[in-house]
């Protein structure tokens, strides 16, 4: 009889199969297969929080299956992921399945390949309760918060709202960021810049006012500045003292769940969730053409820097082979995890360094290359030397002023002949200064005031915004892309561009947050109850407790917000259109309702009149001339179709254009391809297609 390994996904099943072979039988158990149900509370909060768990709806036939798959094994392992989700999906399994919780049978793997497998099975061990209860109670916590407040919201301002611990809290750094851009009051500030010579040379460079021998002098007006001009002109340009020296930079460490997230967005502009889903794909494994199904790379729900003696020594290996002895540093590169690291896997890195992104690209899709070959970029430099960049500086007498020029060139480049860190400001790009000596009188190729106003602080980008969540100690990593995805599903930010700005709605909801609930919207005190959490986690605390003191205390807040507010009804101007009702003359009202959002009478119950919201394309059906409108299918997926439905049956997933087809008169449509095609669809047409270009404004 074959012993039964259970783990979270098919493809996970699929790649650790392979390796174990005849003897075990490896299914998959979809994720969860227990949890508090939808539709109620489900937790006795009378009673020590004790949660009411149930078979997750639509489950019911995976959980026969698998307790026919154990009945039938000669011994059940649990291999679900190595944290503390994963630890609670094996326990909620060894519940369904009758197993000892107590009994050795939980085996971990921190990448999916033949050793880490054998690894993990080499070493199973009981399930670890402080996880499991550190998982429970994040999860009651976030049902209470979550099945309080969404009510209490929608009651106040509209139905179909929702409000979560983490999700709040990141909803009023967003709002508070517009706020401060709101308040900022820019001042005017002016730069004086010289473009220099030294002769017999005829390179030029820049150098920069500074003030004087005093100090700095700070420029804020046009007059202030023209009146330095003016002196300057009347002056020559003198070398002071130069300085030279050299500068080292060290490589970045290898990702953790967090910086993934954030350089996958500066650099490839994935959003969390896609980040994730590919880094998941990694993991769990791939097919690899020749070798079979393999993971890639290590657990990528990590937020420790540890890095396995066996990886930085075939790291090394390689940067010698690839690049020469040079290239690697004194000693091999050990990085320290942050303090409230939990350090339970490795950072995240490729599995084996000897398979490089360029081998395996043809059996990747498009994101797992470009996430794969992050990684293991990322992870290779950060065993490399450092790079050393030549730097010179000097100070520019003119008369009683000072102007400072600096310059670099790469001296030896290191890690940077690999990767290079993006960074939200990019360093300006420097040239090495010629060469200059005290007392050598420069040429003035021009010399010019700029002027310059402060800025407001940006809006907060994904990336920015996951780096100041963990700064802040708000969630996990593995929390940031389902809360990125809430917020902006919920319309409580919108996107313009790579930017997160408020909506009305999220601008009132914070807002009566701050009133009414200050605790959950409170950065501080969101990130205790992190720390409280953690310290479950390491056995420290008592989850029903931690529960007891959040919970206590909220409850009283709850039960006052609901007196004083009761009755109360907060409207938004974004609910009002310009739609006018055809049965009464007011203007139509956005309303949400179990279905999603639709127009309706401000005047109910006197007047009943609804209406679906359609978003017209302004583009004409090339079937029967009727408006092209977006319709949604069952799976939220967008597409166009005639709104003269059933009457007309055109439908298309691709969008209509502005153009017309030249042979025929009708709509093009849009191919969704890097050409962005238009095409014609009207039957009989000649028109052979052309690459999709916005038709330019008549003057």
């Amino acid at each position: 009889m074959a012993k039964l390994v259970i783990v979270e996904s098919p493809s996970k099943a699929k790649t650790i199969q392979k390796y174990l072979g005849k003897g075990y039988e490896v299914i998959a158990s979809m994720g969860h297969v227990r949890d508090l149900p939808k539709a109620r509370l489900c937790v006795d909060v009378k009673n020590d929080f004790a949660p009411k768990y149930s078979v997750i709806k639509g489950k019911e036939k995976l959980v026969k299956e698998l307790k026919e798959a154990a009945a039938r094994a000669d011994g059940v392992l649990l291999a679900t992921d190595p944290d503390r989700e994963g630890e609670a999906i094996s326990w909620h399994l060894a519940y369904i399945l009758g197993l000892d919780e107590n009994a050795p049978d939980r085996v971990t793997f921190n990448e999916i390949t033949k050793t880490g497998v054998e690894e993990g099975m080499a070493h199973p061990r009981e399930l670890d309760l402080n996880l499991i209860n550190a998982q429970q109670a994040r999860r009651i916590l976030d049902r209470l918060v979550g099945y309080t407040l969404s009510p209490f919201l929608a009651k106040t301002i509209r139905r179909g709202l929702s409000a979560g611990r983490v999700q709040s809290v990141a909803v009023r750094m967003i709002v508070d960021r517009e706020e401060e851009i709101r308040a900022f009051v820019p001042e005017e500030y002016w730069s004086l810049d010289a473009k220099l010579s030294a002769p017999p040379s005829k390179t030029l460079f820049s150098a920069a006012f500074y003030g004087d021998e005093s100090g700095e002098i700070k420029i804020s007006s046009e007059a202030q500045a023209q009146q330095i001009l003016q002196e300057l002109e009347q002056e020559e340009f003198v070398v002071g003292a130069v300085k030279k020296g050299k500068k080292n930079r060290a490589p970045a460490p290898p990702f953790i769940t967090s910086t993934l997230q954030q350089e996958a967005s500066k650099k490839l502009g994935f959003p969390a969730r896609r980040t994730m889903k590919a880094a998941q794909e990694l993991y769990e494994g791939v097919e690899i053409k020749g070798q079979g199904s393999m993971g890639l790379i290590t657990y990528m729900r990590t937020d420790s820097l540890r890095i396995s003696e066996d990886a930085i020594s075939e790291a090394a290996s390689y940067i010698d082979g690839r690049w020469g002895q040079k290239y690697l540093p004194a000693k091999p590169r050990h990085f320290k995890s942050r303090a409230n690291a939990q350090d339970g896997h490795e950072a995240i890195r490729p599995a084996s360094v000897k398979i490089t992104p360029e081998e395996v690209k043809d059996s990747l899709t498009s994101d797992q290359y470009k996430l794969y070959k992050l990684i293991w970029e990322r992870f290779v430099a950060c065993q490399m030397a450092n790079c050393v960049l030549n730097t010179s500086q000097a100070s520019i007498h003119v008369g009683k002023y000072l102007f400072k020029a600096s310059g670099f060139h790469v001296a030896f480049d290191g890690f940077t002949a690999l990767y290079e860190e993006s960074r939200e400001e990019e360093e300006k790009a420097g040239k090495d200064l010629p060469v200059l000596e005290e007392g050598m009188k420069l040429k003035v190729k021009e010399l010019k005031g700029n002027q310059h106003f402060t800025q407001p602080p940006p809006r907060y980008t994904e990336a920015s915004l996951i780096k100041t969540l963990e700064e802040n100690g708000i969630g996990r990593p593995s929390t940031y892309a389902a809360t990125i995805s809430t917020i902006t599903s919920r319309e409580y930010v919108t996107r313009e561009g790579k930017a997160f700005k408020p909506t009305e709605l999220g601008e009132v909801i914070t807002k009566l947050m701050k009133e009414r609930f200050p605790k959950i919207v409170n950065v501080k005190f969101t990130a205790q109850v992190e720390d409280e959490l953690d310290a479950v986690q390491r056995g420290e605390e008592e989850w029903v407790k931690t529960l007891h003191r959040f919970y206590d205390d909220f409850d009283k807040t709850v039960q006052k917000a609901k007196k004083e507010m009761d009755g109360v009804k907060i409207k938004l101007k974004e609910d009002e259109t310009d739609v006018i009702c055809e049965k009464c003359g007011r203007h139509m009202v956005v309303k949400v309702g179990r279905y999603g959002k639709f127009l309706a009478c401000p005047g109910y119950p006197e007047c009943k009149n609804i209406k679906k919201i359609v978003n017209e394309t302004g583009a004409k059906c090339p079937k029967c001339g009727g408006n092209i409108i977006e319709r949604k299918s069952k799976r939220g997926r967008i597409f166009y179709g005639c709104s003269e439905y059933p009457k007309c049956d055109f439908v298309s997933w691709d969008p209509p254009s502005k153009e017309l087809c030249p042979v025929c008169g009708k709509t093009l449509l849009q191919k969704k391809n890097k050409e962005k095609t238009l095409y014609c669809v009207t039957p009989g047409c000649t028109f052979e297609g052309k690459p999709g270009v916005e038709k330019p404004e008549e003057e």
